[in-house]
């Protein structure tokens, strides 16, 4: 159970403050820009730390005493996995300050639409979301499935002010890219508005 609850508090604690991160960064980039270095600063450190001492304060209440099933921690494994390779492809895709927000922060950078982007629009924020599901299937509580429910909103209105920038920075060509590729998953979800 150790392991279990370690894997799953490190994922709990790499993944649930990204949203907070991008919060304190996405609108107000147009101050962070003459403080580029102090916004990587003040929205890591304001992020994981709030996150850390959050997870830390309910870690009883958020992980199970019982070992979820063998199927349970199998699929979450396998979420986990999905993430790790995810963040490695867009790691290696995009470069790490690009990743961390550097091209939001400079308004540098080119639009980048090739590799995993040219399927998903956020392959790096499915692996958060695949990632988060895995812990959850690792931890078995009932509480942490009902903090993911009021987080993924909150996750969702943080990617729908980083598409905003986008379509601000990049104009016409990243509204058509919106509107070809799907944002999470590699097909539609529903289908295609006749024109």
């Amino acid at each position: 159970m150790r392991f279990l609850h370690a894997v799953a508090g490190f994922i709990l604690f790499f993944e649930l403050p990204i949203p907070i991160y991008w919060l304190i960064l996405h609108p107000f980039n147009s101050f962070w820009r003459t403080r580029v270095r102090a916004a990587f600063w003040f929205a890591g450190l304001t992020a994981w730390t709030c996150g850390g001492i959050v997870l830390w304060i309910f870690r009883h209440a958020l992980l199970a005493t019982a070992r979820p099933s063998w199927f349970a921690i199998a699929a979450g494994f396998a979420l986990i996995l999905v993430e790790a390779y995810l963040f490695a492809r867009v790691e290696r895709e995009l470069g790490a300050r690009r990743l961390v927000g550097h091209a939001e922060l400079t308004g540098t950078g080119e639009m980048f639409s090739g590799g995993l982007y040219a399927y998903v629009r956020h392959p790096r924020y499915a692996g958060m979301f695949a990632a988060l599901l895995g812990a959850a299937l690792l931890a078995g509580t009932p509480l942490l499935w009902i903090v993911l429910a009021i987080w993924c909103p909150f996750a969702l209105l943080v990617i729908r002010l980083e598409e905003r920038e986008l379509a601000a920075r990049f104009g016409a060509n990243y509204e058509a890219y919106r509107k070809r590729v799907p944002a999470f998953l590699p097909f539609p979800l529903r289908a295609p508005e006749k024109q």
